[in-house]
């Protein structure tokens, strides 16, 4: 009889069961999507980790013996145990440990630790890798918050949609009260009844599972595709990620899928069935409102449909407090990120791209060379379709500024009084400051001095004689005023560490302007004293100094107007230059450009997706509020219609609900947008004419529009259900369908 019955009212109220079949469509996709995403996302991390630092759980530090490596071969749950000659940063060999099985990892090392007769101080885990498998070394400090991270994600989503289809079974079975209450009344038992909900809900259930399954995986293959094309396997630090799907990924988005809906409708069905048969029966299925309330704004604009509007969603207020939230939160993101994304690229663009853009074309680093064993600088200068090659190095030193050395312009704004300790020292003869040093070779420095205005020589160096206004916040509009006099013929550079190390500096010049190099000078320590020097010169000093980076560098511009076809045929020359004798790795400007571009491209449409993602748990729910609703309102239209309200009075009814549900978000979010953005602004130093010109208009208008026509294409579902009721069919009370 049940079974009869139940399948009965679905073939009758379609509409309701496409509420929660929509409901459990969404469920279904969202969360296959979700642990699609996460279950790659942490496949991806495992290869990464692997790649960087290696496959192994564990490792032991020391010299052993074949024997050794047998005896830890023995071992039932060792896989493999392979002997690495330098470990990552530990200079002495070790020997790297893999498992069969992760949870014993820290067990069966010590055990094999004691065998060898080591200490725990040499035992050595892989503590990222063995966090992604949720295993924890005590002894282990960092948070290592990825892994549960993940699991809280799925586990929001899983309650977010528990609320969501929960609305839409209760809305189908409150519609139903006064019918079970009859049932209850002739013998019905609330077991029967609450059985008699759960496999409705099982019949509706099954296919929206299933399809919202097969399109999650579908989807996150496609997302997993579009990230490799966006972000490329260019970008620094990253490999394309391959698409994987583990069985046991399905059963548990299965299981996961059915707990969720069915404690979705079980929550329902069990309020409905402890209902006593007079309370059910006396219950009429309408949107009731505990005590009258008004809506002024909305009466006042729509009239009289405006006040019936502002009561019905005030009476469907919980059942829509999700989609409101869902869409704010989702409106929000989606307007902060693109104007973040906007005021980011204006950023990178004025003070990287457009600022260096006639300072280097071609950028190579030399590994492990000094700038005074590079041979092949003149050669590089030589290649046709340059303008500038220049070959140089960095190094520290230090160097004390007396007092009567300060320009006046400094000491205006407090001089070495509101400099911090860790960058300015105070010291007998005066302030101990941090002299980085820039030394280029000998071609590029003759060159260096013709562009300043000097004599070109080679026996000295050239101070960079600007400080920045310390009291001026604004770093994209700094104020530079002179540093020192300039009236010292010699610069006294010391040693980092041991100042009593020292070499006597010609100075050439003082300077305003500095060589044509991809570099920053006095961003985080604004009392550096920049010298820039020959290499000639360096030769004779660096016993005394010391300090310089293991790495030179080569900065290359090309001609005017270069295009990126010209760029990569020029890279491909210097590299073979230069690559066959020296480890190199070389950057290329419009190649940079564009991956910069691929790269905020690719994270747009990542964070832009979770914002969709949150629109559809809105929208979804106003689907399945709007359809399911459907039922019980048809009383309240019929009423209506009965005291001579037209239905084109009943479509602006719907108009202004579907105008509040969408407009609420948006006039919601707007001015937190706004207040987030000027704050960004503020932070930023990007005037506001400048941000307003490039502001993301278009795309947050898109995502408005889409948001209203959707809310509106619900309510146009619900009005065409509505415009077809009878007045005497809906108005009897005891109808069974």
């Amino acid at each position: 009889m049940w079974k009869d019955y139940s399948s009965g009212y679905i073939k009758n109220n379609r509409s309701s069961g496409m509420s929660v079949m929509i409901a459990a469509f969404i469920s279904a996709l969202l969360l296959s999507l979700l642990l699609g995403l996460f279950y790659n996302a942490w496949k991806y991390e495992i290869e990464s980790i692997e790649q960087e630092e290696g496959g192994w759980q564990s490792r032991i530090v020391g010299a052993f013996t074949q024997e050794d490596m047998e005896s830890i071969k023995n071992f039932a749950n060792v896989k493999d145990v392979v002997i690495s000659e330098k470990g990552a940063q530990i200079p002495e060999p070790v020997i790297d440990i893999y498992f069969d099985d992760m949870g014993a990892v820290l067990d069966d090392t010590m055990q094999i630790a004691k065998v060898l007769g080591v200490s725990s101080e040499n035992v050595i885990y892989n503590h990222e890798l063995l966090a992604m498998y949720m295993i924890r070394d005590p002894q282990d400090t960092a948070p290592r918050l990825l892994f549960p991270l993940f699991i809280l994600i799925v586990g929001i989503a899983s309650f977010s949609l528990i609320i969501v289809i929960h609305n839409s079974f209760a809305v189908s079975m409150n519609a139903r009260i006064h019918q079970f209450g009859i049932f209850s009344s002739i013998g019905a038992t609330p077991k029967q009844i609450r059985s008699c909900l759960l496999q409705e809900a099982a019949a509706l259930c099954i296919l929206p599972i299933l399809i919202g399954n097969l399109l999650g995986i579908l989807i996150s293959m496609g997302i997993i595709h579009m990230a490799n094309d966006l972000l490329g396997s260019d970008v620094a630090g990253r490999h394309d990620a391959v698409f994987g799907y583990h069985p046991l990924v399905l059963v548990a988005t299965l299981l996961l899928t059915v707990a969720t809906i069915w404690i979705s409708a079980w929550m329902p069905a069990r309020k409905l069935s402890r209902l006593t048969p007079l309370e059910a029966i006396k219950n009429t299925g309408e949107l009731q409102l505990k005590r009258k309330k008004k809506s002024p704004l909305l009466t006042c604009i729509f009239g009289l449909e405006g006040e019936l509007a502002g009561g019905a969603l005030k009476a469907q207020k919980r059942a829509l407090r999700t989609a409101s939230l869902s869409l704010i939160f989702s409106f929000l993101a989606f307007t902060i990120m693109q104007s973040f994304f906007a005021l980011s690229g204006i950023s990178t663009r004025e003070t990287y791209f457009e600022r260096y853009q006639g300072v280097w074309d071609i950028m190579v680093t030399v590994k492990d060379t000094d700038v005074d064993s590079f041979s092949e600088a003149q050669k590089l200068q030589e290649i046709s379709g340059i303008r500038s090659a220049i070959v140089y190095q960095k190094a520290m030193a230090k160097r004390i500024i007396a007092e009567d050395e300060i320009s006046e312009d400094m000491k205006s704004f407090g001089g070495f009084t509101v400099a911090g300790d860790n960058y300015v020292r105070k010291t007998d003869g005066g302030w101990l400051v941090n002299v980085p040093i820039v030394i280029l070779d000998d071609a590029s420095f003759l060159a260096y001095c013709e562009q300043i205005g000097i004599m070109p020589q080679l026996n000295g160096a050239v101070i960079w004689n600007q400080i920045r206004d310390v009291t001026n916040p604004d770093f994209r509009h700094p104020r530079y005023m002179p540093y020192v006099k300039g009236e010292n013929a010699v610069s006294i550079l010391r040693q980092s560490g041991k100042e009593e190390m020292t070499a006597e500096v010609p100075v050439l010049s003082y300077t305003e302007k500095v060589p044509v190099l991809r570099e920053e000078y006095a961003t985080l320590d604004y009392y550096e004293l920049v010298h820039f020097i020959p290499v000639s010169l360096w030769k004779e000093i660096k016993g005394q100094i010391g300090g310089s980076e293991e790495d030179a560098y080569i900065c290359m511009l090309g001609r005017e107007n270069v295009t990126a076809g010209e760029l990569d045929a020029l890279q491909g020359q210097v590299d073979s230059l230069i690559a066959g004798n020296y480890k190199t790795e070389s950057e290329n400007r419009i190649q940079e450009a564009a991956a910069n571009d691929k790269q905020i491209q690719g994270m747009m449409t990542i964070f832009g997706g979770f914002c969709v993602l949150l629109a559809v748990i809105g929208i979804g729910n106003v689907f399945s509020n709007t359809l399911g609703f459907v039922r019980q309102r048809k009383r309240e239209f019929a009423r209506y219609m009965s005291v001579g309200m037209t239905q084109g009075e009943i479509k602006k009814m719907f108009c202004v609900e579907a105008l509040t549900i969408a407009g609420r978000p948006i006039l919601i979010t707007l001015p937190l947008a706004a207040v987030t953005v000027g704050y960004m602004l503020k932070i930023s130093y990007v005037e506001v004419g400048t941000f307003l010109a490039e502001a993301p208009f278009i795309p947050i208008m898109i995502f408005m529009l889409a948001i209203w026509g959707i809310v509106a294409f619900a309510y146009y579902l619900g009005w065409r259900n509505i415009r077809k009721i009878n007045l005497a069919e809906v108005l009897r009370d005891d109808t069974m369908m």
